[in-house]
């Protein structure tokens, strides 16, 4: 039985007061100007008696044992179970939201457990998971939340993952990913009219963040792409994406692209044929990519294939992982580094770096 649902509501950071009297909350690029009485876009942070305040903290809508594939993240810790929680709310409109329940609700419109930093950190050892992932709704909404737990959970060895949209200001990231070792950031589309008119948002933030994750900090990302039919299942724009990508990040960064299915306002979109990820896949390997995936389709797209010898090193199904040939890092085969965090090891020296560059 869970605890029974604490009513308090939990002061914010990231916000300031301005001359007409509103907040200011700089957490995301809305930069949202909140009314007395008021919530921002996010539905959870809230202008209560001038003072801005966390409706989402401590407040789990929901809590479940996921594979980290599920997350998706390949290449952290792969097989291991990981502990899956959101809460009510999101800083993005997006028409297609599979968790639109939560995320398009507001606090005391969802069925809500109550659990302190602790108790969730004593639910994860319970069930045996090495780590705890936010996700759901978008995570950077409640980051005093996940700011918390996090703290609690690498005191007791555990690993933090962030599956976010990326919507993120520089002012606030740095205080919320030096606590994170692992992310998977939704690249939605490659275009700002995709996201202006379907998501209700603007690319740019969204390459800053993955800009910043990759060349300031030791956090492991990876990136999905949900290719959605008609709307962002171009060649064309495959190719930019990819290049951008390469030319920005890296050709070792995991790219994930996701079949879409039917969903909140996009119910007249069809689900997305499984030759349009196996054509977005190819277009990603043939420009240089070394670790590109195929998700949500039963396909061969998952396995991880090593750069040097070419072989099938980590095969799944769905989210099963059928056999493992990375061994300290490395191709069991022919000795190829392959990137990623696959000891506590990597993970706990990734973390030591983090927090000495923030320091």
């Amino acid at each position: 039985m869970l605890p029974v649902l604490n009513s308090a509501h939990h002061p914010a950071r990231w916000w300031e007061t301005m001359p007409d009297g509103r907040l200011h909350c700089y957490l995301c690029p809305r930069h949202c100007h909140i009314g007395e009485g008021q919530t921002g876009f996010c539905f959870i942070r809230k202008n209560e008696g001038g003072r801005l305040v966390q409706l989402g903290y401590g407040r789990p809508a929901a809590l479940q044992m996921d594979p980290v594939e599920k997350k998706p993240l390949n290449h952290f810790f792969p097989g291991t179970k990981i502990l899956s929680m959101g809460t009510a709310g999101c800083n993005m409109g997006c028409f297609f939201c599979q968790n639109w329940d939560i995320s398009k609700a507001k606090s005391d419109q969802v069925k809500s457990a109550s659990l302190t930093p602790e108790q969730v950190v004593d639910l994860t050892l319970q069930h045996g998971a090495p780590s705890i992932a936010f996700t759901y709704n978008e995570p950077t909404i409640w980051s005093e939340y996940v700011i918390d737990i996090a703290k609690v959970a690498h005191q007791e060895g555990l690993n933090t993952v962030m599956v976010s949209n990326g919507y993120i200001t520089r002012e606030a990231f740095f205080d919320v990913y030096q606590h994170i070792d692992a992310a998977n950031i939704d690249l939605k589309a490659f275009t700002e009219n995709f996201y202006s008119k379907i998501t209700l948002t603007h690319l740019q933030p969204v390459l800053d963040t993955l800009k910043w994750l990759r060349h300031e900090t030791e956090v492991w990302f990876e990136i999905t792409n949900l290719i959605i039919p008609t709307l962002n299942d171009g060649d064309s724009e495959f190719r930019q994406l990819c290049d951008w990508v390469l030319n920005n990040l890296g050709d070792d960064v995991p790219l994930h692209f996701t079949a879409f299915h039917p969903d909140f306002k996009l119910q007249n979109k069809p689900p997305t044929p499984p030759e349009t990820l196996h054509r977005a896949r190819a277009i990603a390997f043939e420009m240089g990519l070394k670790f590109v995936y195929e998700g949500n389709i039963w396909s061969d797209g998952g396995n991880t294939i090593c750069p040097g010898c070419k072989r099938a090193i980590l095969r799944r199904s769905w989210h099963s992982i059928l056999s493992n040939e990375v061994r300290d890092g490395k191709c069991r085969h022919c000795g190829t580094k392959i990137p990623g965090v696959f000891s506590k090891a990597e993970a706990e020296r990734r973390r030591m770096s983090s927090v000495a560059g923030s320091s």
